[in-house]
This record gives C-alpha cells, structure tokens and sequence, in this order.
C-alpha cells in the first residue's frame, strides 16, 4: 500500500511585496523642497559605510535602487521614495565619515536634525549598526537624540555574513547590552544573504500601523531660556546623486 506523501509545506508569505517604487526627488537643505507629507514615512540612518545601500536594494527587491560604492560619505542629501503608495522611504545621509571637513559636516547636520524634528508623518527611523565594531560616539548620540525627539526606532545590525552565525548572535548580544536592549529587540541583517530582510519588513509594516507618536501641539509657549538639544553628529556628504550611496 502507498502512503500519501507529505503535502509541501506552504510557501512564505512575503511581509513586503514592492507592487510600486517611485524616486520622488532629494531634500539638499534644511528648509528645502522635500516631496508633500501625503504618506508616513520611515527614515533610514547610519554611520558611513554600514551597508544602507546594500540593505535598501535587498529589502525593496531591487538590484540598483541604492548606489552601492566603495567611498563612504557618499550622499550628502535625503532621497525620499514612495513606496506602494503606502508609505515614503527617507534615505538619510551617512554620519560619522572622518575626512568630511568640518564646514561640509556643519552643513549637514541642520538637514538630518531638521528633518528628523519637522517631518510631519515620520512613523518611526531605522538605524543600522554594523555588527563588527561597537556603537560608535556618533551611534550612541543618534540614539539619544531620537530618544529625546521620541521617534520610533529599529536597530539593525547589518554584515552579520562577515562572521560566523555564533559569533554574529554573540556581538549582537553584546551590542544590546551596551544600547540598554534586549537582543531580540534587534533585527539581524545580512545582504549578502538576504537573512533579516523578512523580519525587517515585518517590523516596518507593523511600524506603520502605530498610532502617531508625536505630542500634541502645545497650548502654551516653551518658557523663554529652553533650547531643544541638538543632534551633534557629524554627517558625511560627497556628490549629489538621485540614488544614495553605499552607507
């Protein structure tokens, strides 16, 4: 007698299905043109050279959407693309790039706090941390600054291909400890390998269902002396381009 076989087991259901992708245009200055506030919007951050480009293109399913380069600090603007009419991806510029004179990162550090405090329909920022190295001083007071602006925020640790799968589960480990997380409330990406690209559409989707997270316009006037603290990083910039460079 034949024994039936085993159904196959259902496929996974993709979290992201990119249906529609639009470069809707680069923000160059504080105050400047950015497209209209019509979708919330997630903003994406990290130090020069953590992998944003590579990640950008693996979870949009694309080959080239982000510019992937060997120079760091790359971009020197925010690229805002719609995405399924749903929602507005903010690609900001890379942080933290040592040979960025100091004029260049006075420049750009008005345009990510900028954006980061007036974007009306910001729904949350991922911040990517490259697993290989420790949260850097500019890391460290990026996340002080979206904790005190109250935005949000997923922490990926990017390049977890760059070392073996118990070595990369310990750094993140250690990395949450020293961030004041627990370990799972961080996403493990590779994009090389595509592990973490689920699970980072997954947490936006559900990013994207929260309520807005902004206060309240305030009814009375901030009293006179009070100064909103400032992000104080230091952004890399370089040409500006359409796509976003490799950060």
């Amino acid at each position: 007698m034949t024994t039936p076989a085993d159904p196959p087991a259902p496929a996974a259901v993709d979290p992201l299905v990119i249906r529609f992708l639009d470069f809707l245009g680069p923000q160059v200055t504080k105050g400047g043109w950015r497209p209209p506030e019509d979708f919330p919007e997630i903003a994406f951050a990290g130090r020069s050279n953590v992998g944003k480009s590579s990640l950008l293109n693996v979870l949009l399913r694309r080959k080239a959407l982000a510019r992937v380069s060997n120079t760091p600090g790359r971009t020197r603007q925010i690229n805002f693309f719609a995405v399924n009419k749903q929602f507005v991806l903010a690609d900001l510029p890379g942080y933290g790039y040592a040979k960025i004179s100091k004029t260049r990162k006075a420049e750009w550090r008005p345009l990510i706090e900028g954006y980061l405090r007036s974007s009306k329909r910001l729904a949350g920022v991922v911040l990517l941390l490259d697993v290989r190295h420790d949260p850097s001083p500019d890391d460290l007071q990026m996340l002080d600054f979206l904790a005190e602006v109250g935005a949000p925020t997923i922490v990926v640790a990017t390049k977890t291909d760059k070392m073996g799968p118990v070595v990369a589960a310990n750094r993140i480990q250690e990395m949450a400890e020293a961030l004041g997380l627990d370990a799972d409330q961080m996403v493990s990406f590779s994009s090389r390998t595509g592990e973490g690209r689920d699970e980072l559409a997954t947490a936006l989707m559900d990013l994207l269902q929260q309520p807005d997270w902004r206060p309240a316009p305030a009814t009375e006037e901030v009293a006179e002396g009070t100064e909103e603290m400032p992000i104080a990083l230091t952004p890399s910039a370089a040409e500006a381009t359409a796509a976003p460079s490799d950060q």
